[in-house]
């Protein structure tokens, strides 16, 4: 394995726009007065937090200590917990909120494979709610004795990137919050899937309107009435596939059009869905697919909720919190960006162990990703000195 001039943490940094940060930087003039703790040290020292799982400003101290001949490198000259929680508390949220939608640009240039045979870019849409203790978070009241905050995004599906995120207290209701979303920068002709939670008639008919089209399952409540005969069944499950219109005279004006219902039986969870949608040309076992596919959002949620920290927080104020949300969103962009240019075949949780082991270590980051979390130390070890004689 060869040595690295810079550590795999600098080689992270240099896929991100570091320029556009340091612009981010001036424009809240956040290193004014700053003479030693800038903020891209506190970007880089989240970035170690998040990276190795550190749950406080006192790991995170010490595991740093320990790593001291690393800081040159780092450009780090002070690792004081008192600094670091100043830092999260005073420099503006809004500045790692850019930096994400920055890198979030590069990314975007990816070319990713995809299972499906229609071209439309298609969008999962959903919100997960992260618990906080009230007394500790008073700013994120939920309700009468509970706190939390709440993550609405817009998951691009065949990437598995998330396209848009926004934070707000858990008692915006998932539909207020998507109702402020801007749906006009999506490519024309997007799909956009949503669960029950999200069926407003108004807001999926402005989606209609604005060039896109839709994927919600149906509530048991709203009262639909068939146009035709049914359509030919075609694939696996499909149940019916007819076109309906509202009963209801509040709904109709609501959305005047026509709609698909889609009934489709699924053996692995053995149940029945009807799905609505906008979308005749698809096959109806191609909606019930689209729908399925919303899992990927599910399964970003639990993932950043069990592999990043962003349930157990550095800082009890606000800024704090969404400083530390958006440095995980950064690294989880960060990994997404590497698996994807280097082809790795291993898991997004395989990659982020790796990373984690040999995060400050003079590696070159392409010769890790050959080696796995059992072999990794042995080949660190074999290179530095220092871990042999521990």
């Amino acid at each position: 394995m060869k040595k690295s001039t810079t550590t795999v943490l600098q080689q992270l940094k240099q896929i991100m726009p570091m320029h556009e940060f340091s612009s981010f930087v001036g424009q809240h003039k956040a290193d004014k007065y700053v003479k030693r703790f800038t903020t891209e040290n506190q970007l880089s020292v989240l970035l170690y937090a998040q990276a190795t799982g550190k749950d406080s400003l006192r790991e995170i101290e010490t595991g740093l200590r320990v790593q001291g001949h690393c800081w040159y490198h780092l450009g780090i000259t002070n690792v004081a917990r008192n600094t670091l929680a100043n830092a999260n508390a005073k420099r503006p949220y809004e500045i790692f909120e850019s930096m994400f939608y920055s890198l979030l640009e590069k990314c975007q240039k990816l070319t990713f494979g995809t299972a499906f045979s229609f071209r439309n870019d298609l969008y999962a849409v959903d919100a997960s709610t992260v618990n906080l203790c009230l007394n500790l978070f008073p700013w994120a009241k939920f309700r009468k004795q509970k706190g939390a905050f709440k993550l609405h995004t817009i998951s691009n599906v065949k990437s598995q990137i998330p396209e848009v995120v926004v934070l707000t207290d858990g008692k915006v209701g998932d539909i207020t919050a998507v109702k402020d979303m801007d749906f006009t920068k999506f490519p024309n002709g997007s799909i956009f899937v949503f669960d029950r939670a999200y069926i407003d008639y108004a807001f999926l008919y402005s989606l209609v309107k604005a060039g896109h089209h839709f994927v919600v399952r149906k509530k048991s409540t709203s009262n639909v009435f068939p146009l035709r005969q049914s359509r030919k069944l075609v694939g696996e499950g499909v149940i019916s596939d007819e076109k309906i219109a509202f009963a209801r005279e509040e709904a109709q004006e609501d959305y005047p059009d026509d709609l698909r219902l889609v009934t489709y039986y699924c053996k692995e969870t053995n149940k029945t869905y009807e799905f609505l949608t906008d979308e005749f040309r698809l096959s109806a076992l191609n909606i019930a697919t689209i729908y399925k596919s919303r899992w990927q959002i599910e399964l970003f949620f639990k993932w950043i909720k069990q592999h990043l920290k962003v349930k157990t927080f550095l800082g009890t104020s606000k800024n704090a919190v969404l400083i530390q949300i958006w440095v995980a969103m950064i690294y989880y962009l960060v990994l997404t960006f590497i698996k994807h240019q280097t082809k790795f075949k291993g898991s997004l949780l395989k990659l982020s162990r790796i990373v984690s082991e040999a995060l400050l270590f003079k590696v070159h980051f392409i010769d890790l990703l050959s080696l796995t979390p059992k072999s990794l130390p042995n080949a660190l070890a074999r290179g530095h000195p220092q871990l042999k004689l521990l």
